[in-house]
């Protein structure tokens, strides 16, 4: 059974701050308060731009990030349907040494800085060699992904690729001076990794990776750098858990 967006107590969402995690938190406390019950299905995507009064790909941010705390699953004809009322984090690994989290989050606090941007300079920028360069990294990291891989790799080269789209050079050497040390996971050891929660974190980030080739290749430079500043902000507070505990 669908939800029924109309019953439910929604707010469209103010336009300063990140839209997609507006859309995400009215969600999530609907799901919790069992508002939309476990087992049914959330709202279409078209019901929820009406009522939230947001673009698709804000839409998709937000269930992706809904789908990141376990809250819900998406299948192929079937929509997104809510699988529990309590969030559950999928973290790569059962412990981090304190000094690499603190790298970690070093990493990715400038990263955060510069890599919207480049997001939105490769959609407005691209051209078709670029277009290809960036499927095939992401087409690698899906198949690195079906390999059971740690992907670190991949997921170097995807972002490099949308460095290397910007055409400016400085982007570009940005990248190939941190190299793969630039992704959190190469700094992991292995034994300290969950196998299967690793798998589940990763499903997140290749789909966070299609939206943020989705909106490149749309030349949408809003969504681009939506949609990347997200991808890199959930990895900072996943992170920073493991100082928490």
């Amino acid at each position: 059974m669908t939800s029924d967006i109309a019953q439910l107590d929604v707010h469209k969402v103010p336009r300063q701050g990140s839209l997609s995690l507006h859309v995400a938190d009215q969600l999530e406390a609907l799901i919790t308060q069992g508002k939309i019950p476990v087992g049914s299905k959330v709202p279409t995507e078209s019901s929820l731009c009406d009522s939230f009064g947001v673009s698709r790909t804000v839409i998709r941010e937000a269930i992706t990030h809904l789908k990141s705390l376990g809250l819900v699953e998406t299948r192929r004809g079937v929509g997104t349907t809510v699988l529990r009322s309590t969030t559950i984090e999928a973290r790569p690994a059962e412990r981090i040494n304190p000094t690499t989290v603190e790298d970690i989050l070093h990493v990715l606090e400038l990263r955060l800085t510069l890599e919207p941007a480049a997001a939105e300079l490769a959609a407005l920028r691209h051209d078709e060699g670029d277009r290809e360069e960036m499927e095939a990294r992401h087409a690698a990291f899906i198949q690195a992904h079906v390999e059971k891989s740690q992907a670190r790799v991949e997921d170097y080269e995807f972002h490099f690729a949308i460095a290397k789209a910007t055409k400016n050079p400085f982007f570009k050497s940005f990248y190939e001076q941190l190299n793969q040390n630039v992704i959190p996971r190469a700094k992991l050891l292995s034994i300290d990794i969950n196998p299967a929660a690793s798998e589940r974190y990763l499903a997140r980030v290749q789909e966070e990776h299609a939206y943020i080739l989705e909106a490149i290749l749309s030349r949408d430079g809003e969504a681009a750098r939506e949609t990347m500043f997200q991808h890199l902000n959930r990895a900072r507070n996943m992170y920073a858990q493991y100082q928490e505990n």
